[in-house]
């Protein structure tokens, strides 16, 4: 599938700054993302194995470097423990990153602590409407919670623990006490997921897997890690996991492992504690839609695709009315989880969504 390459960036409306000011989201933060572009020098940070990361360490001049530890701490302060720097004298930005290739062009900084040398990461992006709707909603609909913060121009995220998709299926399917059931079934609620609210681009290496391991066997979780897609792109593949071929190894064990029935138990069990979730934050969720449906997050092009495509899926032409993808998306919210029992499967490939 095509993915657009080049999405561009939404400003924040006065509307959702409100919004975020309100929920404790806004914060005045001492360095902005145009800060750490004045970097003078780079070089590629290859990981263990000497593979390129395609992150660049970048180098600042000393006075400025100094302004940015100080900077910096404070922010991981913010994000850690709401500005209280007595509890953060012994950490140090050890390092500062940027990868050019993502679509934010983030910068990662790496804290650490200088009694026992364990270290942090959080990011520094460009604030994009698009990606704080995707962030929201994450934090508001999944099992996950989400640590970020806004100010003007820069959106600060915490780091998001887990294997990388891309290195799970590379080097643990393989592994003896790998269990292909158990990530079948949190692939499968991953997936409903991302239908649910709209995310899209879960390709392997935009997500992680989060491994626990219990009294018996290990447990699977797996985290989004990118939102810079949620809900712009057209067409409603981009939204389901499952069809990116990067992910097609897992969802081989899906296929293999679930029979239709089982594939619909798993999405039914999400959509319901996706409609809990929903219920318990009625008065945010309605706040954030209230906001999203008067936004310009997509083309009119891509609005106008997916509304065919939500029609066709829900057998239904409420999706007319909608003037943008805003609307789009708290329409097909307010289908998928007020009416969560899906469709009955049928077929070998019952994994593959009507």
């Amino acid at each position: 599938m095509d993915i657009s390459k080049k999405k561009k960036f939404y400003t924040i409306s006065r509307k959702l700054r409100s919004y975020l000011k309100d929920y404790d989201r806004e914060k005045n933060i001492p360095v902005s993302y145009e800060n750490l572009l004045r970097h003078t020098d780079s070089f590629p940070l290859f990981d263990k194995s000497g593979k390129d990361t395609l992150w660049e360490t970048v180098i600042f001049d000393p006075a400025t470097q100094k302004e940015l530890n100080i900077g910096l701490t404070a922010i991981y302060a913010l994000l850690k423990t709401d500005g209280d720097l007595s509890v953060m004298e012994h950490l140090v930005v050890d390092r500062i990153d940027y990868c050019q290739f993502g679509n934010s062009k983030p910068f990662r900084v790496r804290i650490v602590n200088q009694f026992n040398d364990n270290y942090d990461y959080f990011y520094v992006k460009i604030a994009d409407a698009s990606r704080v709707y995707g962030l929201e909603l994450e934090h508001i609909l999944s099992p996950n919670r989400i640590n970020y913060l806004v100010d003007k121009n820069s959106l600060i995220e915490e780091h998001i623990a887990g294997i990388p998709g891309d290195a799970f299926i590379d080097n643990y399917i393989n592994l003896p006490n790998f269990n292909k059931v158990r990530l079948a079934k949190e692939f499968v609620k991953f997936n409903e997921r991302c239908f649910v609210r709209l995310l899209g681009d879960m390709r392997s290496y935009n997500y992680v897997v989060d491994v626990t391991p219990d009294f018996e066997e290990e447990q699977y979780r797996v985290r989004a890690l990118d939102f810079d897609q949620q809900s712009y792109e057209g067409r409603l593949r981009m939204y389901l996991p499952q069809y990116f071929k990067e992910n097609n190894p897992i969802v081989n064990f899906c296929i293999e492992v679930m029979n239709p029935e089982t594939v619909r138990q798993y999405q039914y069990e999400e959509r319901t504690l996706m409609k809990r979730r929903y219920e318990a934050s009625k008065v945010k969720i309605k706040r954030l839609m209230n906001c999203i449906v008067e936004e310009k997050i997509s083309t009119p092009e891509k609005t106008e695709e997916i509304k065919k495509e939500l029609n066709r899926h829900h057998k239904t032409t409420q999706f007319n009315t909608c003037e943008n993808m805003g609307q789009a998306v708290k329409l097909h919210l307010h289908k998928m989880l007020t009416q969560p029992k899906p469709e009955k499967l049928s077929g070998k490939a019952s994994f593959k969504l009507k």
